[in-house]
């Protein structure tokens, strides 16, 4: 069985596969950010993926926005293998209804699993959303709203279809 993607695993066991650190942050802010380092960066070792937040006074919130950050740059960078037959997880049929519709907020700490698995499923179809959407037991139009929330996953996704000479969606 394949380890699960990046972006599924839970917030410490993702950190222990990274490395982060704290740094002083430029531009305004004051004289709080010129003191005191509570920016942060964190990389995921494996795969070379970096994330930074820091827009909150504290180090430790700094630290929690850079690791949602990670989890979902994961979801559109990293491709994970996709079963032959069943294709989704215990998450996915969670969230989705029998009707085919997907409940997951962009900020919601379920959508970098989400999105990685959604992303996961029309990699291995060739892009086709269609396909994909079949294959994950939901509609096009909400597998396309899933991976058009996070604008990175979307780009991401259209410049996979123009390379192999699919239309862009809009």
């Amino acid at each position: 069985m394949a380890p699960p993607h990046p972006a599924r695993l839970d917030p410490e066991a993702l950190l222990r596969e990274c490395s982060w650190g704290r740094t002083r942050s430029t531009g305004p802010g004051g004289q709080h950010r010129n003191k005191v380092e509570s920016a942060v960066w964190i990389r995921h070792e494996p795969t070379g993926v970096e994330a930074q937040a820091s827009e909150r006074r504290s180090a430790e919130d700094n630290k929690r926005v850079a690791l949602g950050r990670l989890r979902r740059l994961l979801a559109v960078e990293v491709r994970g293998p996709v079963p032959v037959g069943e294709v989704r997880s215990d998450l996915w049929r969670s969230r989705c209804s029998a009707a085919g519709r997907l409940a997951c907020n962009p900020e919601h700490a379920d959508y970098p699993a989400m999105l990685a698995e959604a992303l996961d499923v029309m990699h291995a179809g060739g892009w086709d959303a269609k396909r994909a959407s079949l294959r994950l037991c939901c509609s096009q139009s909400q597998l396309l709203k899933l991976v058009k929330d996070f604008a990175p996953a979307f780009a991401r996704m259209n410049l996979a279809r123009v390379d192999r000479g699919m239309h862009p969606f809009k």
